[in-house]
C-alpha cells in the first residue's frame, strides 16, 4: 500500500516563509513607485496632494519637497489652499520626446502667453556650485531648463544669420498659421518683452515689479521672472501685494500675476549676482525682447515703447543698450514722467585687485547730455543693472553657471563674451528707468537691505577659484596655466567665434599681460566720435558691427599732447 507522507511542520513554515517574501516584495515595489513619483522633477509650486494624503493615511509624518534645501516655485497666482484642489497627474511625455528627437531645429516653437509653471517636466537637477566648490556635499537644486539649452547650436561659433534670428522672439498674436516668431513682421507693440530681475531680501522688489506693469503701455506684452532670495518670515516676497487681492484686485500684482514668474531661492543659498541672474536667464522663454534691471528701480511712463522704439532706431540686431542707471532722485515726477535730458554712457574702467587676481571694473561713468541725436550712442561696455536687447542675447550668451561669489568682473565677463559672438553696446539715449541709491534721503531705508555676502564665510575662497575661470574665459589672465581653472562646460558659457578678446583689447586699449588701461577713453567714446566713426561699418543687413574692417587703436590722447609738449 502506498502511504501518503504525513503533513510536517517543516511545509508549513516554508509556506508562511514564502507568503513573507511575497509581502516584503510587494512593499518594496509599492515604496519603490512612491519614491519615483516622489521625485519626478516638478516645481514645488503644486504639492503632491495624493501623496500627503497616502502618507497620512499610513500614518507617517510627510516631509514636504524642498527642493535644493528651500529652493522652490513660487506660488504666483495660486492663493492658499488652490494648489490642493487638484491631485498631481503625471502624463505619459514619451510622444513628445518622439516629437523632440525628429525636430533637429535648436530653436523651440514660440508661445504667449507662457509661464514655468506650466512646465511640471521642464525642470533639471543640478548641484549648488557655491557648496560644490567647497567641497561640501552635494546641495540638489530642481531649476527651469534653459529654453534653448546650447547656446552654440545657434549662434555656431559664427554670426548668427538674420533669418535665424527673426525665428527668436514671440508676438502677443499669432500669424494666419498659428506661428507667434513672426520677426519683424509683429508689430511693436505686440512684441513681448522678458524683464528678469535678481533680487536679495530687498523690500522694493514688489515695487519695482509694479512700477514695470503699472507704467508700461502696453502690460499685456510684459512677462517679469523675479529670482527672489529671501528668508521665509523675516523677508516679503517679491510676488505679495500689499494688500489681499481679494480686498483690491486692482494691483498690478493682482491684475497681472499670470505675467510673474517668482522662483523663490533659501537666502543662505546665495552666492551673488552672477548665479541670480543665471537662473534669471533659464527663466526666458522665447520673448522678443529682453530687459534686466536691478530689484530697487522705478520706471517711467510708457518705457516699453520708448526703448523698443531706441532699440529699433539703432537699425542693428544685434544692439544692447546698456548703462548705469542715474539716481530716482529729482529723475522723475509724480505721473512717471522724467525730469532728465542726460544720462550715463559707459566708458570709464581700470584694473583693481580682488579675489587673488587683478580685473577690469567701470568706475563712475559721465552722465550729459548725448552728443548724438535720434539713435542710442555707441560705446564699448555693457552694464549689468540696466541692459535691453533682443532676446537671442540670453540664448547665446547666458550666465556662467560656475562663478559662485563673483560680483566684480560679472560685467566685463558677459560684454567680452559678447562682443565675441557679435553683439554692440550703446546707451540709451534716454533712461526709461531710475534706481533706487543709498544716498540722500534713500540711505537709511536702503542701507538697511542686507547684501549676499553674509553668506562669505560659508563659501570662503569659492569666489577666487571663480575668478580664475572668469578671466581665463576671456582671455584676460594670460600669466595663469589653464590648469588652475574649472572649463566645465566652458564651450556653452564661453566664447563664439565673430570676434576675439584680443580685438576688443587692441582697438579699446586694454593691455592684459601688464594690466593697464590707455586712460580717457571716455574722450573718444562720449563725445560720439566712436559712434561716427565705426557705425559706417554696420553690415547691410543689421548683424553687427564688421570689427574686421575696424583698425583703429585706442590711445590716451593726453600722453599725445604730452609728447608734444603741450
Amino acid at each position: 500500500m502506498m502511504h501518503q507522507p504525513a503533513p510536517s511542520s517543516a511545509g508549513g513554515n516554508n509556506n508562511r516563509i514564502g507568503l513573507s517574501l511575497v509581502a516584503v516584495v510587494l512593499g518594496l515595489y509599492t515604496f519603490g513607485l512612491i519614491e519615483t513619483a516622489w521625485h519626478l522633477p516638478v516645481p514645488n509650486h503644486r504639492r503632491r496632494s495624493w501623496l500627503r494624503r497616502l502618507m497620512r493615511q499610513k500614518g507617517g509624518e510627510l516631509q514636504l519637497p524642498k527642493i535644493g534645501g528651500n529652493i522652490n516655485v513660487a506660488k504666483n497666482g495660486l492663493s492658499e489652499g488652490e494648489d490642493d484642489q487638484n491631485d498631481e497627474e503625471f502624463g505619459d511625455e514619451s510622444g513628445d520626446d518622439e516629437q523632440n528627437d525628429e525636430n533637429e531645429d535648436p530653436i523651440p516653437r514660440a508661445q504667449w502667453p507662457i509661464s514655468i509653471r506650466d512646465e511640471d517636466g521642464n525642470f533639471e537637477e543640478v548641484i549648488h556650485p557655491g557648496h560644490k566648490a567647497k567641497g561640501h556635499p552635494d546641495v540638489k537644486m530642481l531649476v527651469p531648463r534653459f529654453w534653448v539649452d546650447d547656446p552654440v547650436s545657434v549662434h555656431q561659433n559664427t554670426l548668427m544669420t538674420r533669418d535665424l534670428a527673426m525665428k527668436i522672439g514671440s508676438c502677443v498674436h499669432p500669424d494666419a498659421n498659428g506661428n507667434y516668431a513672426r520677426g519683424d513682421g509683429c508689430e511693436l507693440k505686440d512684441r513681448t518683452v522678458y524683464v528678469a530681475i535678481a533680487s536679495y531680501r530687498d523690500w522694493q522688489c514688489r515695487d519695482t515689479v509694479t512700477s514695470i506693469f503699472k507704467r508700461a503701455k502696453y502690460p499685456q506684452r510684459v512677462r517679469v521672472g523675479v529670482v527672489d532670495q529671501i528668508v521665509e518670515g523675516e523677508d516679503g516676497p517679491c510676488d505679495a501685494p500689499y494688500k489681499p487681492c481679494k480686498e483690491d484686485p486692482e494691483q498690478e500684482l493682482c491684475k497681472y500675476k499670470s505675467q510673474l514668474d517668482v522662483f523663490q531661492v533659501d537666502a543662505p543659498l546665495s552666492i551673488g549676482p552672477v548665479f541670480a541672474r543665471h537662473l534669471g536667464h533659464r527663466m526666458y522663454r522665447g520673448e522678443y525682447y529682453y530687459m534686466q534691471s536691478d530689484a530697487h528701480v522705478t520706471f517711467t511712463r510708457d518705457w516699453d515703447v520708448d526703448i523698443i522704439s531706441q532699440q529699433e532706431a539703432t537699425k542693428d540686431e544685434m544692439a544692447v543698450l546698456s548703462t548705469y542707471l542715474t539716481d530716482i532722485t529729482g529723475s522723475i515726477d509724480a505721473n512717471g514722467n522724467s525730469l532728465r535730458n542726460t544720462r550715463p554712457i559707459m566708458c570709464n574702467t581700470d584694473y583693481e585687485d580682488g579675489q587673488n587676481n587683478r580685473y577690469l571694473r567701470h568706475g563712475s561713468q559721465p552722465e550729459a547730455q548725448p552728443k548724438i541725436h535720434g539713435v542710442p550712442q555707441l560705446q564699448p561696455y555693457w552694464a549689468a543693472g540696466y541692459s535691453f536687447s533682443r532676446g537671442h542675447f540670453v540664448v547665446n550668451v547666458p550666465y556662467d553657471f560656475y562663478q559662485p561669489m563673483i560680483f566684480q568682473g560679472e560685467e566685463m565677463s558677459i560684454g567680452i563674451r559678447g562682443f565675441t559672438i557679435g553683439y554692440d553696446f550703446y546707451a540709451p539715449e534716454r533712461s526709461v528707468c531710475f534706481h533706487h541709491y543709498a544716498e540722500g534721503k534713500n540711505a537709511k531705508k536702503r542701507n538697511k537691505v542686507p547684501h549676499y555676502w553674509e553668506n562669505s564665510n560659508q563659501y570662503a575662497g569659492a569666489g577666487v577659484k571663480a575668478m580664475f575661470r572668469l578671466l581665463g574665459v576671456v582671455h584676460m589672465n594670460p600669466e595663469i596655466s589653464p590648469e588652475k581653472w574649472d572649463h566645465s562646460e566652458e564651450e556653452k558659457y564661453g566664447l563664439g567665434g565673430v570676434r576675439t578678446p584680443e580685438d576688443f583689447y587692441k582697438t579699446f586699449g586694454i593691455d592684459v599681460v601688464n594690466k593697464k588701461t590707455e586712460q580717457h577713453l571716455c574722450q573718444f567714446v562720449e563725445t560720439g566720435k566712436m559712434h561716427n566713426q565705426f557705425m559706417k561699418l554696420l553690415r547691410p543687413d543689421g548683424m553687427g558691427l564688421d570689427y574686421g574692417k575696424i583698425d583703429f587703436r585706442f590711445k590716451d590722447p593726453l600722453k599725445r599732447l604730452q609728447r608734444k609738449g603741450h
